[in-house]
């Protein structure tokens, strides 16, 4: 049942559990997840061992997990696709996975107790963002393999919410049953909901006329400056979710009322702050890589799994009485970042830079091309609908580029409708350099 906290519904006394209580619980959980890999994933094991733990109690204290060995998604792959479980195959109860993009899909599996734990987390993740019971939630993510679809929808329906499982495409049909089904929550990536947003627009309704409360976004990196656009497209309080399939899903942090950071779910994940290139802790509040190590998972328990997401932790106290660390300054991938002619780039830069100058949509896409011997680096960008003269507004959005990113980066003003939507995931960077000349 959830309980009362200091300004909002709260779902688990966990949440305000005062530090050395919380850091004590991680400590016993840590120790219980390497007696797990010890006895039952040899691959972990052997890695233990090399690193001079062979038992769970050599696991002194929570400063001792920066000595124990990483995980990659790369272990995974080399893994597939049940290499690394930790519990007899039988005993699985569902198996998700990525997309296998880049090669093979990254399969990640769960026991009865791992749906319950995550179930649990995400009722207590949605309850933080501010759904209730009777809410109607339209779940927009892709249902299936993907961990966002079916995620949500546990989490909604133990808090005793009503759940649409719409899944993604169809965008019509979505503005439709928005309207006629009088949803208060959405539940989408962001890019998704700008689409939504415009289906809902192209159908004559108003978004004031709507019931819309609450946007839950996650599943890719999101700026200020868009979570802006959508709460205004939609008329609704837009909040961040953070989860990767690798530890359960959605779930793993989220923004409460304050949305001063997310929320990591400290009692069920440790999380560190890494330099991305040497692999040691940052200092406190230093921008790093982050590294999750899972305290409650039975079928695959991972230690120290490096994320390549780009963030930040902050441990000042919360204005909303939890006491878990947040997550800040999430700027997407270490992989996703631009190398153009020496300068480092981030997709979200970009996005900050086109968002907060006015005139541009938050539809575009980066394109990395080399015609000659230097990289060249073009933002398509559709503008807004609000009569900018395109040749300034393009000159303005160089100069305010260069000015962020110091790289001389060409605008190209492109019509309205014509960069690729996304159900899911929006694709930022086409890069032409692999398959030019």
């Amino acid at each position: 049942m959830p309980a009362s906290g200091p300004c909002d519904l709260m779902w688990d006394p966990a949440e305000t559990l005062p530090r050395e209580r919380l850091e004590a619980v991680a400590l016993d959980r840590l120790r219980s997840t390497v007696a797990r890999i010890l006895r039952g994933q040899p691959f972990g094991a052997r890695r233990l061992g090399d690193a001079g733990v062979r038992a769970p109690e050599d696991i002194r204290s929570l400063a001792d997990l920066p000595g124990l060995p990483f995980t990659s998604k790369a272990d995974l792959r080399a893994h597939y696709p049940f290499g690394l479980l930790a519990v007899e195959r039988e005993q699985l109860v569902r198996v998700h996975a990525s997309s296998g993009t880049h090669g093979k899909p990254t399969v990640v599996v769960y026991t009865r107790a791992d749906l319950e734990n995550w179930t649990e987390l995400m009722a207590r993740c949605m309850t933080m963002a501010g759904v209730r019971p009777g809410m109607v939630i339209h779940n927009a993510n892709g249902y299936g393999l993907f961990t966002g679809g079916l995620g949500f929808h546990q989490g909604g329906e133990r808090i005793g919410a009503t759940v649409v499982p719409v899944s993604g495409g169809f965008t019509a049909r979505q503005a439709l049953l928005l309207r006629d089904l009088g949803a208060q929550v959405l539940v989408s990536t962001p890019s998704y909901a700008l689409v939504i947003a415009q289906a809902l627009a192209d159908s004559g309704a108003d978004p004031a006329e709507t019931p819309l409360e609450l946007g839950l976004f996650g599943g890719e990196p999101w700026t200020e400056g868009m979570r802006g656009q959508i709460e205004r497209a939609l008329g609704l309080t837009a909040v961040n979710f953070y989860g990767l399939s690798e530890m359960c899903g959605p779930g793993v942090a989220a923004e409460c009322p304050a949305r001063d950071g997310l929320h990591v779910q400290e009692d069920h994940f440790a999380v560190e702050v890494i330099d991305p290139g040497d692999g040691r802790p940052v200092p406190p509040g230093t921008e790093g890589e982050l590294v999750f190590t899972t305290l409650t998972k039975e079928a695959l328990p991972l230690l120290r799994y490096r994320t390549g997401d780009i963030g930040r932790l902050a441990d000042a106290p919360c204005a909303c009485g939890r006491t878990m660390v947040r997550l800040t300054g999430l700027r997407g991938r270490h992989d996703d970042m631009l190398i153009v002619r020496g300068v480092n780039v981030h997709p979200s830069q970009v996005e900050h830079v086109l968002l907060g100058a006015g005139g541009a949509a938050p539809h575009y896409r980066l394109i990395v091309e080399r015609s000659g011997p230097l990289d060249e680096l073009t933002v398509e960008c559709e503008p807004a609908a609000d009569g900018h003269d395109p040749d300034r507004l393009r000159a303005r959005l160089e100069q305010l580029l260069r000015d962020h990113t110091g790289l001389r980066i060409t605008v190209a003003l492109v019509q309205p409708g014509s960069i690729p939507r996304s159900e899911g995931k929006a694709v930022r960077v086409v890069d032409r350099r692999e398959t030019a000349g």
